[in-house]
């Protein structure tokens, strides 16, 4: 039996199949890929990235806004082209490379990203969770993917398409499911109806804190056998099932899809012991206060210190990694200095009477759960309004990790080349807590960079 060949298309002269195997259907309709293109507002971006542009569909309305974009694909027929076709294009670039694969690290640089595309059914899921897991510099996206994916991702508590890949994505992304669109939309045309969703960062002040890795370990636990009890698929909770489910408000025989994200953070907080409302920082925490000399003159609390911009004491930590990288943290959202703010491995204020050196040991098992047993000083800063008026040591150690970052204290942790963080503390220091960017420059200083480059 003869097969039919499968569908072709030209591109700069060359023909090119849609690969099956990639999930490639490429959409052919224009007027809906410029709705599409409109949904992520491109002319408030400061990067565009499209994963898996095919035939350039999308990439054409993309490209009439002007601004940067970033073509990323994978199939090496298609990819050569797209470079040819756009090659005097100055605001576009084309990366042949996986999407699921691209470090997204040198984009922070960049400041506003923002991510939309046609993805292959194939491979759509691990696109998206590649460029969605925190951290991410992306700060919009917009997917058309598989119609049955597309009303999981954004299904409530209470509908039939809610699950884990609800509760998962949902905890980081607000999830608007847009429109639907039909087979003949694309070509080679698709089995099923595609849609199209659009992910915004979830305000972080929505929900509640909890270690990320319980959470996404509890849930997937909960939904890995739908017809189930949660009670004989979860650990046993700290002060039993009926306390649980009393807290919760639900009877114990409740099932996974019968609670809501929130309840689902709530129930991961019960696991962890966090019986008490997220307050942030104490403002009655006792500060040794110092002198222009760093003599401690007095103690008063971290409230009246911040206040009154009194000179004290704290340290930074930098974790450094066998690849010369260094750890950075985004801080909590319910930090009193410079929440979300891109800052040290660790750092903090020293305890009344407490050494740097100690202190430094202290703040990186409290902050990354990572115990180490001595540091080295890096530098030593005065203080002044560059350090929000503190007298600062860092101090260094190196470890691989694993990190288990304290939620009350850290939102997320990446691994950073240093010539990556100069080139990025260049471009948008904004993002960054003054009192890090004080202490790289100086730990710069004794590490003089190699070129450093922004994509």
């Amino acid at each position: 039996m003869n097969r039919r060949p499968p569908p072709r298309r030209i591109i700069s002269g060359q023909a090119v199949h849609a690969r099956r195997s990639m999930g490639q259907n490429f959409l052919q309709d224009e007027e809906l890929a410029r709705w599409i293109a409109a949904q992520i507002e491109p002319q408030q971006a400061d990067l565009i990235i499209e994963p898996g542009p095919g035939l350039g569909a999308m990439s054409a309305p993309l490209i009439e806004y002007g601004r940067p974009l970033l073509l990323i694909e994978k199939d090496h027929e298609l990819a050569p082209a797209l470079i040819e076709r756009y090659a005097q294009l100055s605001h576009v670039q084309v990366q042949h490379e996986d999407a699921t694969r691209v470090d997204l690290r040198p984009f922070y640089a960049r400041g506003e990203v923002r991510v939309v595309g046609n993805l292959p059914y194939s491979v759509g899921g691990e696109i998206l969770r590649h460029l969605l897991t925190p951290p991410t510099p992306v700060r919009r996206a917009v997917f058309m993917l598989q119609k049955e994916v597309c009303e999981r991702l954004a299904a409530r508590c209470g509908e039939d398409a809610y699950g884990a890949l609800s509760v998962l994505v949902q905890r980081d992304w607000d999830v608007e499911l847009l429109r639907i669109v039909p087979p003949e939309a694309f070509k080679p045309r698709p089995k099923v109806d595609s849609a199209v969703v659009r992910l915004s960062p979830r305000n972080p002040h929505s929900l509640p804190v909890c270690d990320r890795r319980n959470f996404e370990r509890l849930v997937r636990l909960g939904f890995g056998q739908r017809r189930k009890q949660l009670k004989n698929l979860l650990p046993d909770p700290p002060a039993g099932w009926a306390a649980l489910a009393e807290a919760l408000g639900h009877p114990p025989t409740m099932r996974a899809e019968e609670l809501s994200l929130e309840k689902w953070v709530q129930l991961t907080r019960i696991y962890e012991g966090r019986d008490q409302a997220d307050c942030g920082q104490r403002g009655d925490e006792l500060f040794d206060v110092v002198n222009q000399a760093n003599e401690v003159i007095a103690q008063k609390p971290r409230a009246e210190v911040h206040a009154q911009g009194l000179l004290h004491r704290a340290v930074h930590v930098f974790v450094l990694n066998r690849r010369g990288e260094i750890y950075l943290q985004l801080r909590s959202h319910l930090k009193d200095v410079s929440p979300l703010k891109w800052d040290s491995s660790a750092a903090g204020h020293l305890d009344v009477g407490e050494s740097y050196a100690a202190c430094a040991i202290r703040e990186t098992h409290e902050e990354l759960g990572l115990r180490i047993e001595h540091t080295e000083l890096g530098a030593a800063l005065p203080a002044g309004s560059h350090t929000d008026h503190e007298f600062v040591e860092l101090h260094l150690t190196h470890s691989d990790g694993p990190m288990r970052p304290k939620p009350e204290e850290v939102s997320a942790g990446e691994w950073f080349a240093p010539d990556l963080i100069e080139a990025w503390i260049a471009a948008r220091p904004q993002d960054f807590a003054r009192g890090f960017v004080a202490c790289f420059k100086a730990w710069r200083k004794a590490n003089p960079p190699s070129a450093a480059i922004i994509p």
